[in-house]
């Protein structure tokens, strides 16, 4: 009977430590806002590679669901945006994360990325892209439950 309340306990103590882990990083689902509309426009799910964060989008919640990145160049010219990796490289930094670039499909352009949480609110993760002139803009996401 122990061996059962010891196994449940492994157990319950194990899960809440996978719990708490997934919220003080950015992996996940997150719903992107709109910044004239704020209506959710995609999600992208960030993922851990090589100790590195990279996002896709792996939904797209607006009419032109078969988009594609026309203005983007290289390897991502012409690709469909649902399933473009758009968050590259992105490293833990403090208590945020930077060194990454994420690229804009609309306009087809990479910025430098920084991302992190705020007041220990791991549902909502802000991100912001910055343009080698120094001008930046900073979304809100929120995490897709």
């Amino acid at each position: 009977m122990a061996k059962r309340y010891t196994f449940l306990l492994f157990i319950a103590v194990f899960t809440l430590g996978l719990s708490a882990q997934s919220t003080d990083v950015p992996t996940g689902r997150w719903q992107t806002l709109d910044d004239e509309t704020g209506e959710t426009n995609s999600i992208i799910e960030i993922y851990e590679q090589d100790g590195k964060y990279f996002g896709r989008i792996v939904e797209i919640l607006t009419d032109n669901k078969n988009a594609l990145c026309t203005k983007c160049s290289g390897a991502k010219k012409d690709q469909p945006i649902k399933g473009l990796v758009i968050i590259e490289n992105l490293e833990k930094s403090g208590d945020y994360w930077k060194g990454g670039t994420i690229l804009d499909p609309k306009k087809g352009a990479d910025y430098k990325l920084s991302a992190w949480f705020e007041n220990s609110d791991s549902e909502t993760l802000f991100i912001r892209g910055k343009h080698w002139t120094g001008i930046y803009r900073t979304q809100t996401w929120k995490r897709k439950k």
